[in-house]
C-alpha cells in the first residue's frame, strides 16, 4: 500500500490580453477532463473545447482575435470539436463542393479563425505563424476515453458520495477531486473490501474494473451497482 499524497497543484495562469474582460479566475490544472467539467466552459469569457481527445482553453484566442471569425468556436464552447478536422492530417477537413467544384473547407458553424474565405478578401491576413489548432501551449489536458463513477463511504462521518472520475487517473487524483468533499481526504486510509488501494495506481490496476458493459448486457442499470471505496481515520488530520 502507498499512503495518500495530494498531488502538486498547477494552477492556469492569467491572460495577458490588456482588453481582455470578464475572464475566469485562474483554474487547478489536471491531467484529465471529463467532457461535463469541459461542457461547464462555454462563453466567449470562459471556452473550452476537445479534440482529439485533447482539451484546449481558447479563451486568451476568443479575447485577443474577438470578432465574427471566433463566433464558430464560440458557438462550439465546452464541446467536441473532433468532427471539424480530418482524422489522418488532423488539419480542418475539406471537401469538394458539389456547387463550385473546388475544394472547400467542412465548417459546420461557419468560417473560424485561421480558415481563408472562399474567395480572395484583401481584409483577411495570413501573417499568423500557427494556426490555434496546432498551439500545443493552448491545451490544458486530455479527455478522458471513459467516466467511471466511483462510491467513496467515508467510515467515519457515514458519508456516502458518488464522484465521477477519469479511468485513466490514479487514486491520488481521485483523492484530489473528492477534497471539494472533504478538505481532510489525504488523511484516511483508502481501501476496497478491507484491502490497503495502491494510490499511484488506477482503479483498474487496483483491481477494481470497469463491468459497465456486462451490466448493461444484463440490462441492469449502470447505478445499480457502483464499485466503492472505503476511507478509514487516521490519527492526524492533514488540512490540504
Amino acid at each position: 500500500m502507498t499512503s495518500a499524497e495530494l498531488p502538486p497543484e498547477v494552477y492556469s495562469k492569467l491572460s495577458k490580453v490588456k482588453k481582455a474582460t470578464h475572464l475566469p479566475a485562474p483554474y487547478k490544472l489536471r491531467q484529465y477532463y471529463t467532457p461535463k467539467e469541459v461542457a461547464k466552459h462555454n462563453t466567449a469569457s470562459d471556452c473550452w473545447v476537445s479534440f482529439f481527445y485533447e482539451v484546449y482553453d481558447l479563451t486568451y484566442v476568443i479575447q485577443k482575435h474577438y470578432g465574427p471569425e471566433v463566433d464558430p468556436i464560440v458557438k462550439a464552447a465546452g464541446t467536441d470539436i473532433t468532427h471539424w478536422f480530418d482524422e489522418k492530417t488532423r488539419e480542418p477537413k475539406t471537401f469538394v463542393s458539389p456547387h463550385s467544384k473546388i475544394l472547400e473547407y467542412y465548417l459546420p458553424n461557419g468560417r473560424y479563425l485561421h480558415i481563408p474565405p472562399a474567395e480572395p478578401d484583401s481584409s483577411w491576413s495570413n501573417s499568423f505563424t500557427t494556426p490555434w489548432w496546432r498551439k500545443k501551449k493552448l491545451c490544458i489536458g486530455k479527455l478522458t476515453r471513459k467516466v467511471r463513477k466511483l462510491r467513496v463511504i467515508n467510515m467515519l462521518t457515514k458519508d456516502d458520495d458518488v464522484l465521477e472520475v477519469c479511468s485513466e487517473e490514479s487514486m491520488n487524483e481521485i483523492l484530489d477531486r473528492y477534497l471539494q468533499l472533504n478538505e481532510h481526504a489525504a488523511s484516511y486510509d483508502w481501501k476496497r473490501l478491507g484491502r490497503p488501494l495502491d494510490m499511484r495506481k488506477t482503479l483498474d490496476e487496483n483491481d477494481i474494473p470497469d463491468e459497465t458493459e456486462e451490466f448493461l448486457m444484463l440490462n441492469i442499470e449502470e447505478d445499480q451497482y457502483i464499485p466503492a471505496v472505503h476511507l478509514y481515520y487516521k490519527d492526524d488530520l492533514t488540512v490540504s
